[in-house]
C-alpha cells in the first residue's frame, strides 16, 4: 500500500465515496489509487471551476463531503472562485491538490506555485502530506476540520513522492467526528430577555437554521414573542414549499432592504450574519439594519443551529402547543400567450415542479420573483449562489444530482454567469443525471447594467455597452448544450416555454431549455 491507497482508504472509512477530479500528472498516483478502489465514485470536470462547484452542491444535499482532485496551483487557482461559494455556504469539502515531489520543489519547474499561499483565503483548513507514513492521519485532519461545524472547506496538498511511497500504516477506521457545541446558556437568556422588552426585534437566521424543523421551532418563537424571523439574502440551502414554514429573505437591493428592515431596534442572529450591502454605493448605508439597532450574535460559530432554537423556544414560552401556520399548496395558473418574460418562466417552472425537486439558482436578476411566488410550491429544496462568485449554478446542479439521484434537479441560470462553468454540462451528459437547466437568455450582463446605474454612473454607451451585453455573435444556447452531449431546445412565447418545461418535467437526464425573454 502506498500514501495515495492509504489516502483512499481514509476517506472511504469515514464516508467519503464521492471525488469530483480534473487531474494532471503530478496525481497519477492517486488516480491509479482511486482506479484500485471501486467503491469510490470518480466523476470528471472538464474545468476545476466544475469540480468544486459540483463538490459544493453534492455536500449541500448529501450533508457529507466529497473529495475533489486538482492538479497543482494553476489548477487550483481555477477552482478558487467556487471554493469561495462553497466557504461562504459553510460546505464540508476535502479537496486534494497533487504537487511536485518534495525533492523536486528546489528546481522550480514551470507547475511550481505557492499552493499554501493560493488554497489559504478559500479554505479554513490548508494542510501538506509530509511522507506516506502520515498520510492517514494527515487525511483524518482535513476529514475532521472539513465536519466542524456546519462544515468548513479544507485543502489537502499531496506532493507526489508522499502519494507514490510505500507504507507500512494500519489500515483506517473511521474517526470521531466534531460534536456541534450546546448553546450558550447566557446568551440564549440574553436574547429572551431582548424579545420580552417590547421593541421590534428581527431574528436572523442561515445555515441548518433553514431546515424545515427548526423554522417551525422558528415560527413558534416568532408567534409567542411578536418578533419578525428572516433568512440572510444568501444561503446553502433552505427547505420549503408546501408543508413548511415560509420565511422571507433579506432583499439584494440597499433600498429594498432598508425599507424592509425600518424600524428595527434589535436584531438576533442564529447562523447568520448581520445584513449589510452586497456592495458600496455612493450616499448609501452598508448596514442595512437602522442606526443604534442592536446586535446579539446568539451562537459561536460550531454551535448546534437547531438545539440553539430549541433553547431559545423552551425559555420563552414557546412550545408545541402553538399551533403553526405551514404552506399550502397551490400553483399558479398557465401564463398568459405572447411574449416570454422572466414571470411566465417562474409561473411555469412553480405550476409543473414536482415534489421534492432540488432547485439551484444563479438566475441573478431574471429569477428573484422565484422566491416569493414558489412559497406554496410543492416542497423542495432551494440551493443558491452565495458568494457571489458567478459560475457555481450549473456544476452545482450536477453535484446535487449526484447526490440526490432520485429527485429532480431545476437549474435556474443566467446566460451570462452560465458560461463561465458550462463544461459541467458534459459532466452531466456523461453520468446521465436528471438535471433540467432553464437559460435565462436575455444576452446581457442584466445585473451590471442596474448596477451601473445605482453606483450614480451615466447611461451605458458604446464602451460600456460593449463589456456588458451578450451579443455579436449572440450566445447559441442550444448548440452549445447539444455539443456537450445535452438534448435542448429553444423558446421565445410563454405558452411555448409552458410547453417544453411540462415535457421536460416527464424526462428522465439532463435537458437544457433556452427562454428568451
Amino acid at each position: 500500500m502506498n500514501g495515495a491507497d492509504l489516502l483512499c482508504e481514509t476517506l472511504l472509512a469515514n464516508g467519503i465515496d464521492t471525488c469530483f477530479a480534473n487531474p494532471g500528472t503530478s496525481e497519477m498516483h492517486f488516480v491509479a489509487a482511486l482506479d484500485r478502489q471501486p467503491r469510490i465514485r470518480c466523476i470528471l470536470g472538464l474545468f476545476e471551476g466544475v469540480v468544486t462547484g459540483a463538490a459544493d452542491g453534492y455536500a449541500r444535499m448529501a450533508e457529507k463531503p466529497a473529495a475533489t482532485l486538482l492538479h497543482t496551483g494553476p489548477g487550483l487557482a481555477n477552482a478558487l472562485a467556487n471554493m469561495h461559494n462553497a466557504r461562504r455556504a459553510r460546505t464540508p469539502m476535502v479537496n486534494v491538490v497533487g504537487d511536485h515531489a518534495s525533492y523536486h520543489l528546489k528546481f522550480d519547474a514551470p507547475l511550481t506555485s505557492d499552493i499554501d499561499g493560493l488554497a489559504a483565503p478559500m479554505s479554513d483548513w490548508v494542510g501538506r502530506a509530509t511522507d506516506a507514513e502520515t498520510m492517514g492521519e494527515t487525511t483524518e485532519a482535513a476529514i475532521r476540520a472539513a465536519m466542524t461545524g456546519q462544515g468548513q472547506v479544507c485543502t489537502l496538498i499531496l506532493p507526489a513522492d508522499a502519494a507514490w511511497s510505500e507504507t507500512s500504516a494500519a489500515m483506517p477506521q473511521a474517526i470521531a467526528l466534531p460534536q456541534a457545541k450546546a448553546p450558550d446558556a447566557a446568551l440564549v437568556a440574553k436574547a429572551a430577555k431582548m424579545l420580552g422588552n417590547g421593541q421590534q426585534t428581527v431574528i436572523f437566521v442561515s445555515g441548518r437554521a433553514l431546515r424545515a424543523n427548526a423554522l417551525e421551532v422558528l415560527q413558534r418563537i416568532a408567534t409567542k414573542t411578536g418578533a419578525r424571523f428572516m433568512a440572510q439574502g444568501s444561503n446553502g440551502r433552505v427547505e420549503r414549499g408546501a408543508g413548511r414554514v415560509a420565511i422571507e429573505r433579506v432583499p439584494y437591493p440597499v433600498d429594498q432592504a432598508v425599507a424592509a428592515l425600518a424600524g428595527t431596534g434589535q436584531a438576533i442572529l442564529i447562523g447568520a450574519k448581520a445584513p449589510v450591502g452586497f456592495f458600496a454605493y455612493p450616499g448609501k448605508p452598508g448596514s442595512m439594519l437602522p442606526e443604534g439597532c442592536e446586535i446579539l450574535d446568539m451562537v459561536e460559530k460550531e454551535t448546534d443551529l437547531l438545539a440553539a432554537l430549541q433553547a431559545l423556544a423552551e425559555v420563552v414560552g414557546a412550545g408545541d402547543d402553538i399551533p403553526l401556520t405551514l404552506n399550502e399548496l397551490k400553483r399558479p395558473e398557465a401564463p398568459a400567450p405572447g411574449a416570454l418574460t422572466p414571470e411566465a418562466v417562474m409561473a411555469s417552472v412553480v405550476r409543473h415542479m414536482p415534489d421534492q425537486a432540488i432547485i439551484c439558482d444563479e438566475s441573478v436578476t431574471s429569477g428573484r420573483n422565484f422566491f416569493p411566488l414558489s412559497h406554496s410550491a410543492p416542497a423542495h429544496d432551494f440551493l443558491q449562489l452565495t458568494g457571489g462568485a458567478i459560475g457555481v449554478g450549473i456544476p452545482m446542479a450536477t453535484g446535487a444530482a449526484v447526490a440526490c439521484p432520485e429527485r429532480k434537479v431545476i437549474g435556474l441560470q443566467a446566460d451570462g454567469s452560465g458560461m463561465y462553468t458550462l463544461q459541467a454540462l458534459w459532466t452531466q451528459a456523461r453520468e446521465q443525471l436528471d438535471v433540467v437547466t432553464v437559460i435565462f437568455a436575455n444576452r446581457k450582463y442584466q445585473i451590471l447594467l442596474g448596477e451601473l446605474k445605482n453606483v450614480g454612473a451615466n447611461a451605458p454607451g458604446e464602451n460600456a455597452s460593449r463589456m456588458l451585453d451578450l451579443d455579436k455573435p449572440e450566445l447559441k444556447w442550444v448548440e452549445l448544450a447539444r455539443g456537450m452531449g445535452v438534448d435542448a431546445v429553444s423558446v421565445d412565447t410563454a405558452e411555448a416555454f409552458e410547453a417544453a418545461f411540462a415535457d421536460a418535467m416527464t424526462r428522465k437526464g439532463p435537458f437544457l431549455i433556452e427562454a428568451l425573454i
